[in-house]
């Protein structure tokens, strides 16, 4: 049976030997990233239209209201905070957490799960270690002051954009008082 070119072209399209990788679950990223923590403490948290709106005016998409915040203590202390993410890779999620010190500034990136089958890199120590603290304000930019991995385009662009993002959100998170 031979197929029409239109029906070859679609073929090509498909994404062929896609696989998913499960690396870690939030939680130890959690213990990883924060490794002196004692304790951790899981807080759902809202953001109201206002939040939405300051979060789209840094030109960060605000992807949802609803965010679940992992706090790490040590003692009485707030060390910090972890969120767990996803973006699109090509075709597939990439699940990633990204943990903010008490300072505000990025204090480790996490993949927790990798389901396209080229872009890994994103996975790489040296890739993640750019963002590490990085904070409100830096560009948090691929190209600028985020380097790409050439034939992880796509993956490194919206990792970057998805760490962009809960940075705004957990800056959102702390101006509010739900971190206190």
């Amino acid at each position: 049976m031979r197929l029409s070119l239109a029906a070859t072209a679609a073929l090509a399209l498909v994404p062929s030997g896609a696989f998913a990788v499960d690396y870690m679950t939030a939680e130890a990223a959690a213990k990883l990233m924060f490794a002196e923590a004692d304790r951790f403490e899981i807080r759902d948290w809202q953001l109201d239209a206002a939040q939405a709106q300051a979060i789209a005016a840094l030109g960060v998409k605000p992807r949802s209201a609803q965010w679940k915040l992992r706090l790490a203590y040590k003692g009485r202390e707030l060390l910090g905070v972890v969120v767990a993410d996803e973006v699109l890779g090509k075709f597939e999620l990439i699940s990633y957490a990204v943990g903010i010190g008490a300072d505000g500034r990025v204090r480790g990136v996490e993949i927790l799960s990798y389901r396209e089958s080229h872009g890994h890199e994103v996975r790489t120590p040296a890739w993640r270690k750019q963002f590490l603290g990085k904070a409100q304000g830096a560009p948090l930019k691929l190209g600028e002051d985020i380097a790409n991995i050439s034939g992880a385009t796509l993956s490194c662009g919206h990792v970057t954009e998805g760490v962009k993002r809960i940075v705004a959100v957990v800056e959102q998170a702390r101006r509010s008082g739900v971190l206190g």
